[in-house]
């Protein structure tokens, strides 16, 4: 510490006398608008200079007791109004304090009142220190800047500095986005989303000033060109939405599930993260020592000769092809339909050579869909359907077969107890001749 006291002050820290010093042509100092307009506030320079000056904790002090005084809704402030305001000060701290502030024209006494008022210089410094009243928030970097362009426009006092400073600050994030998207690491994306959902909602709330301050006339030609250059990086941060979004997409894509428990190779990632010491996850896997393996000269020299003598086939000798071999009988297995299906076609076949007279008439479904296991009856009730079925008819094998029978099948709103040891309730109905069939015939 006492050898960082003693060094010598850097070079931006040696006051030279003049600002126009630093330059190498000091003409140049006055082409930068910037430092023109830095130079029209030299008072509120001055004051911040003051107020920040000295150690951290003394600057926090005045900081403090500035912004307190600033905030208080009495326009005069009596000495009594002070000691009840800071009466957890020791009086030496608030003496020098209030001495600071008189001495940077921050508080002015009037000695015929005897009281305190801040000056017209003190409402302009509380406005640049407002930002430090608010709690920490994860939109400072962009909310201020927003907060002072739309409440400018609102006002009429929009100031092209302040654009351009929030132009900047769009410019950072698109290019801090922009490499989170194409750093292709879902870590990055997943780390940046919350902040870049964050600046569009941001951006969104603000539109409207930032819209009407683009499309108002103004007649200062610089105001003008940063309002339309913010426009474009307003249009650039929305438009990296989708790019945004398609790449949180790539990279769900590119997820690895672990067996069939449904773990991704992202859930693993997080875990292993969130553990304290990955050490510890070996647990008692080295608890065994290793056991190295010595192999001597001898035995590799033994194993290289053998491996430079044994038979390899000759590359340069032409092979021909392996002769002729029988082929060995082999049987297609081919898929058969059920049992049921081609008993169920000659049941129905029987009926209908009958004689006229039991072959017009309908047959109960019991008598066909009965018989055997529940799993039988039910396979038999399935089928019935296609029975008149004209797509049926037209295809091939015991399916076609049963559906060009001329018999309908109908069913009835209604449930038919029956006397089955494998089925208790089966659907009402019947089967009929099918009279389409004759008449087409």
């Amino acid at each position: 510490m006492t050898e960082e006291l003693n060094q010598p002050p850097r070079a931006d820290e040696q006051d030279s006398g003049s600002f126009e010093s630093y330059f190498r042509d000091p003409a140049l100092a006055g082409e930068s608008s910037l430092a023109w307009g830095v130079g029209q506030r030299l008072d509120v320079l001055d004051a911040l200079r003051g107020l920040l000056s000295g150690g951290q904790a003394a600057a926090r002090l005045r900081v403090w007791a500035f912004l307190e005084l600033a905030a208080q809704p009495q326009g005069r402030l009596q000495r009594e109004d002070l000691n009840q305001l800071f009466y957890a000060l020791k009086p030496e701290a608030l003496d020098a304090v209030l001495k600071r502030l008189r001495e940077l024209a921050l508080l002015v006494w009037d000695t015929t009142a005897q009281d305190y008022c801040l000056s017209p210089l003190a409402q302009q410094v509380q406005a640049l220190l407002a930002p430090l009243t608010r709690s920490v928030s994860e939109d400072d970097d962009m909310a201020s800047l927003l907060a002072q362009v739309a409440g400018a426009q609102a006002m009429g006092l929009s100031d092209a500095s302040q654009i351009r400073h929030l132009h900047a600050q769009l410019a950072r994030l698109y290019d801090e986005f922009a490499d989170a998207i194409a750093s292709g690491s879902e870590a990055r994306l997943r780390e940046a989303q919350p902040r870049f959902e964050r600046a569009l909602k941001l951006v969104g709330r603000a539109g409207e000033a930032l819209t009407a301050l683009i499309r108002s006339e103004h007649d200062d030609a610089r105001l003008e060109r940063e309002a339309r250059a913010l426009g474009g990086g307003q249009a650039r941060l929305l438009s990296m939405a989708s790019q945004f979004t398609r790449a949180l997409q790539q990279a769900d894509r590119q997820r690895v599930t672990l067996g069939s428990t449904g773990v991704t190779s992202t859930d693993v990632r997080r875990w292993l993260q969130s553990h304290a010491d990955l050490s510890t996850l070996l647990g008692d896997a080295l608890s065994l020592g290793v056991k190295p393996i010595f192999v001597s000269g001898h035995e590799l020299v033994d194993v290289a000769e053998g491996e430079f003598e044994r038979d390899r086939p000759d590359l340069q000798r032409s092979q021909g092809l392996p002769p002729a071999v029988q082929a060995a009988t082999g049987e297609l297995e081919t898929l058969r339909m059920p049992f049921e299906l081609g008993a169920l076609i000659d049941q129905l076949a029987g009926l209908g050579a009958l004689p006229d007279g039991q072959a017009s008439a309908p047959q109960p479904l019991t008598d066909v869909v009965l018989g055997g296991r529940f799993a039988q009856a039910a396979y038999r009730m399935q089928l019935l359907p296609l029975l008149g079925d004209r797509q049926a008819r037209t295809l091939k094998g015991q399916t076609g077969e049963l559906a060009r029978l001329p018999w309908q099948t109908g069913f009835l709103a209604a449930i038919e107890q029956v006397d089955d040891p494998h089925v208790s309730a089966l659907s009402a109905g019947a089967l009929h001749p099918d009279i389409s069939r004759e008449s087409d015939e």
